[in-house]
């Protein structure tokens, strides 16, 4: 949970690295709110859709920059991100890059994580 905070917090921070598991973490308490929203919704009011669309609008922004630092880590541009628009290859592409252990020394994106974190 404190690696979805940190990201909330850094919701403006394009720049600097984040490690795997700051990103896959957000990404799992992210799925996991997703289906909470979307029990709750199916037992208010089914089919509005109003609280997940007002979670997807909160949660956009901080997505798409610990992304971005995400691949900052790997010695990726953010703009990298943008695999997914290629049909089905992007997606498995984009995959494989998030899952990739980031770079242990400093690269133009700034200092190794896993140096400052301890």
């Amino acid at each position: 949970m404190n690696y979805y905070l940190k990201v909330l917090r850094q919701y403006k921070d394009f720049y600097g690295r984040a490690d795997r598991r700051e990103y896959w973490m957000f990404v799992l308490v992210n799925f996991a709110i997703n289906i909470a929203l979307a029990t709750v919704e199916q037992v208010i009011t089914p089919e509005s859709g109003i609280l997940s669309g007002i979670y997807a609008l909160f949660i956009f922004i901080p997505g798409i920059a610990v992304t971005i630092r995400r691949l900052h880590d790997i010695g990726k541009s953010g703009w990298m991100q943008l695999v997914i628009l290629i049909p089905l290859v992007g997606w498995i592409w984009f995959l494989i890059l998030m899952a990739k252990e980031g770079e242990d020394s400093r690269n133009q994106y700034g200092e190794s994580v896993r140096e400052t974190r301890f």
